[in-house]
């Protein structure tokens, strides 16, 4: 990758191969460039339509040069027209009166959950939170704070749980308040977002974070004929289901190999569940064929990254969801497995006797998790929820007494000139 009107790029480049005759190639731009030219050599030879040429200036992430026009951006990101997801947890809200939710929120929610009040005025970010175990904060500050570099968002006000179990347990037809949470349930209300584990490893990728959506894709174990026919998990011991696996896999070591590698929800009966593993790397499970996707306080969130391998996933029935899973299909990107874990075993059995079947539902999950799960498909989201949000307000979203402004970060070695042009907003 090339500037021809700078001498040097720092430009960091990461290629990953999928060994599908396929590669991802990742760039971490340290400046702002104009004009870059992406060269895809061959033997010292243009292969695959090259060069690439990205007109205009390509500002990198730590960059605030917002596009001012919503569509532009969205049509630039390629951004489906809607999310199902979205679509079904507004359609509880015909209306949101952010003056009225200022007041009753924090009084339902605010002394024994860990929550956390957001307004985004003037493309801003402002936040006061609730509740003690706050940290979690973080994550969401993280979101915010890139998308609004990259677009300018509506004005926009909401709460957002920072605690695992979503809160808003009444009934449709009761007075519903609408709370943001990383994870829904079959019995309540709440607004579902990525969950912050995806999120961070969209905005930290090529950063600190190791395993991300792309890393995944260029680690997926030996080919598939050459995998363990074993049945693989790992985990910690948050969910009664994941005792009922560990034991089955000390009966069964044959279908399942599956061990704690934490102790701390339950009592730690070694004779029963031990003895505890060390951690094994995320990448080292796809020399297995089959991964187990067991929930944990709520749903597992590893399974977009369990997807994107080329493993089959077990699939737990579970009342959990995450934002995607409306787009999941039993048989067709997973294999289904009742939530008591009774039909496991006929099913590693189904999948090792059907192995042509089960590897097609392999690479549909690894297809779907390409599509819906990569860093684009997670921006395109977070910004439709808060415009269709936005859309909903009868008052206008303020900036409360006791918000604080949260900072952009700044950084001096990488300084951002942004020239975008004011273009109006079509929307």
């Amino acid at each position: 990758m090339v500037s021809p009107t700078e001498q040097f790029t720092r430009i960091w480049i990461q290629v990953l191969d999928r060994r599908d005759g396929s590669f991802l190639v990742r760039y971490r731009l340290y400046a702002t460039y104009t004009d870059l030219h992406i060269h895809v050599l061959l033997k010292g030879k243009h292969v695959a339509k090259s060069p690439y040429i990205l007109k205009g200036p390509v500002y990198h992430e730590g960059c605030d040069c917002p596009q001012p026009s919503g569509s532009v951006w969205e049509k630039n990101m390629h951004c489906p027209e809607s999310f199902a997801q979205i679509t079904r947890d507004l359609s509880l809200h015909p209306s949101v009166d952010p003056d009225q939710n200022a007041q009753e929120i924090p009084k339902r929610f605010g002394q024994r959950q860990s929550l956390c009040h957001y307004t985004v005025k003037e493309n801003k970010v402002y936040v006061k939170t609730f509740g003690e175990h706050v940290g979690f904060r973080i994550f969401m500050d993280a979101i915010l704070l890139s998308l609004t570099r990259k677009v300018r968002i509506p004005d926009v006000e909401f709460f957002v749980n920072l605690g695992d179990w979503p809160l808003e347990k009444r009934k449709p037809t009761d007075k519903l308040h609408p709370i943001f949470s990383w994870c829904g349930s079959n019995n309540t209300r709440d607004i579902v977002m990525p969950t912050y584990d995806l999120t961070e490893s969209v905005l930290e990728t090529m950063g600190r974070v190791s395993l991300d959506m792309m890393s995944v894709q260029a680690n997926t174990g030996p080919p598939w004929p050459e995998k363990n026919t074993t049945a693989f998990w790992r985990g910690r011991d948050s969910r009664q289901e994941r005792l009922q696996l560990v034991k089955l896999s000390r009966a069964h070591p044959d279908f399942i190999d599956a061990a704690f590698t934490n102790f701390f929800f339950f009592k730690h009966d070694e004779s029963l569940y031990g003895p505890l593993v060390k951690h094994v790397s995320f990448f080292d499970f796809f020399k297995y064929k089959y991964q187990i996707n067991i929930d944990g306080t709520v749903a597992a969130y590893r399974l977009p990254y369990l997807l994107a391998g080329d493993s089959v996933v077990l699939k737990q029935d579970s009342g959990y969801y995450e934002h995607f899973y409306n787009e999941l299909r039993p048989w067709e990107h997973y294999i289904p497995i009742k939530a008591n874990l009774g039909d496991l075993l006929e099913k590693i059995q189904w999948a090792r006797d059907h192995d042509e079947e089960a590897r097609k539902i392999a690479l549909a999950g690894q297809q779907l998790a390409r599509s819906h799960l990569m860093g684009d498909s997670i921006f395109c989201y977070y910004y439709k929820l808060f415009k269709e949000y936005a859309r909903l307000q009868i008052t206008e979203p303020k900036v409360r007494k006791g918000m604080e402004l949260v900072e952009q970060p700044t950084d001096d070695l990488f300084p951002c000139s942004c020239d975008r042009r004011m273009e109006k907003d079509e929307l």
